[in-house]
């Protein structure tokens, strides 16, 4: 039985991690380019919605403003979600510098909205209205000086009508160098991309951290007003515009983009609770997937141990069992301390990864349990899901 379960083991880490490499494959990442000077440049206005981002707007705002791109075809607006802390004053302090930089603040929050899709609405109102193109960019995210004019070209070269790019991610505490590398790979071993990705395809992938859309798409469907309810506005926006016939694209914005999205549990718990049971395709596939991943993860440590005990006892075919489940689980421990190498943290956090993936488990749970009892927490707000 043993020696069945380490075929199986060896079997399935194989099949895993070819399917995370192919994964990552298919993502094809945007490369840095400069504006063609032989062709006008299209007005785009940047979005970035903030509520409470004192630790974060200074330096978001300041990359954008730092942008290679002409001055005059660039709006940036930064919307003030109802903040308490100094949102607000910070990015009044840069607009003196840069009268390109434009405040707005939220009005009171419409029954059955969203904060994030509400600020992204009037942002939206704010922008000029011949801009060809909206960026909806995070508030934790840095832009390198050519994003904009890159992630224009990429958008105009492959027609699309929303391109949204994945940053690449800076890690500081403990949860976050736990969890995000974790929670990455379970993406590459979960997702299809490849299938996805296909514009025949009736699902999508999308991140709201960046996100640049052809104003003709977006007044199209309705913009965020048309999903104002969702919690995943971004994922409902992407699919709103994919089934609308419109081509949707994620693409890796590595050389582009940085974000550090967390700063501890407080943060990292109620991001990931929000966020997984979209990202696992429900509440019925979350609450089975949960404990499977904790199981294959926990299983990397019983089965070695299992067979080694095994191999002591005298036990027939237990040697091979070993060497079996030893490779499948070095090959797993390999991946993770790679990833770990990556995203440049110290390279013994990719041994915690039966950790890692248990916290994962039990932050699905209780993303099932936000949405069954219709109350997700986020940003101070209680919403109804």
């Amino acid at each position: 039985m043993l020696l069945l379960l380490s075929i199986l083991w060896l079997a399935l880490v194989t099949w895993l991690i070819a399917r995370a490499v192919r994964q990552r494959n298919v993502l094809a990442g945007v490369a840095v380019t400069a504006l063609d000077p032989g062709r006008t440049a299209p007005k785009v206005a940047v979005i970035v919605p903030a509520r409470n981002e004192a630790a974060n707007i200074g330096r978001c705002v300041e990359s954008l403003s730092a942008q290679d791109y002409p001055p005059d075809r660039l709006a940036l607006i930064v919307v003030d979600d109802d903040s308490s802390d100094d949102t607000a004053a910070i990015v009044t302090t840069l607009a003196r510098r840069d009268p390109r930089i434009i405040l707005r603040h939220t009005p009171p929050l419409p029954p059955g909205w969203k904060g994030k899709v509400h600020a992204c609405c009037v942002g939206t109102a704010a922008a000029p209205p011949d801009a060809q193109w909206l960026c909806f960019l995070d508030a934790d995210m840095r832009a390198a000086p050519r994003a904009i004019a890159s992630a224009v070209a990429a958008a105009s070269d492959r027609k699309l009508d929303l391109l949204t790019l994945a940053p690449r991610h800076e890690l500081g505490s403990f949860a976050e160098r736990l969890m995000l590398p974790c929670g990455l790979y379970l993406l590459g071993f979960y997702q299809n991309l490849e299938k996805i990705q296909a514009p025949e395809s009736d699902d999508v992938v999308a991140t709201g951290q960046f996100m640049l859309l052809r104003r003709e798409a977006y007044d199209a469907v309705g913009g965020h007003a048309a999903v104002c309810d969702a919690i995943c506005e971004d994922f409902e926006l992407a699919l709103l515009l994919k089934r609308r016939g419109y081509r949707v694209l994620l693409m890796d914005g590595n050389l582009l983009l940085s974000t550090r999205m967390y700063t501890g549990w407080a943060t990292l718990w109620p991001g990931f609770a929000k966020n997984l049971i979209q990202l696992l395709g429900g509440s019925v596939r979350t609450v089975l997937a949960a404990p499977l991943i904790v199981a294959l993860a926990w299983l990397a440590v019983w089965l070695p141990l299992q067979d080694l005990a095994a191999v002591l006892q005298g036990v027939s075919g237990a040697p091979l069992a070993l060497a079996l489940a030893t490779l499948g689980t070095a090959a797993v421990i390999g991946l993770h301390v790679g990833g770990a190498v990556h995203f440049k943290i110290p390279w013994w956090y990719g041994l915690l990864f039966p950790l890692g993936y248990t916290a994962g488990g039990v932050m699905a749970l209780d993303s099932v349990r936000w949405r069954v009892t219709r109350r997700v927490h986020w940003k101070g707000r209680v919403y109804s899901s």
